[in-house]
């Protein structure tokens, strides 16, 4: 089964909802990320998700080895570098969930829908 791992007591399955929440919350944590993103497909509007809405701008999957794979829609601050930013966000992304979570990580990707003036 996807996302599971046999012990010698049983088995551990991760929900794909528990990493997109952790994910997201190592995101925001990263320089030049103002949040995560929602995009109405309807009318191409993109706003900010709050704190407790982090795991909609983000997509999961697990695959039958337990290789994770991201999808990041991000807003980010005005006047960063986005390909830094970028990288940060995976390389940070990719160590804590791994840590997190026992499994690799092996794609991320990244979707900048929105910029940002951060006061």
């Amino acid at each position: 089964m996807k996302g599971s791992m046999s012990t010698n007591l049983g088995i551990i399955t991760v929900n794909p909802d528990v990493l997109a929440k952790y994910a997201g919350s190592v995101a925001v944590e990263c320089f030049g990320i103002v949040g995560m993103a929602a995009v109405n497909v309807k009318d191409g509007l993109v706003r900010l998700l709050k704190k407790d809405s982090l795991t909609h701008g983000i997509r999961v999957e697990v695959s039958e080895e337990n290789k994770i794979s991201l999808d990041f829609h991000v807003i980010v601050s005005y006047g960063v570098n986005i390909p830094s930013v970028s990288e940060n966000l995976m390389s940070n992304v990719k160590y804590k969930v791994e840590e997190f979570s026992g499994m690799s990580v092996d794609t991320i990707n990244i979707f900048v829908e929105g910029v940002r003036v951060i006061d």
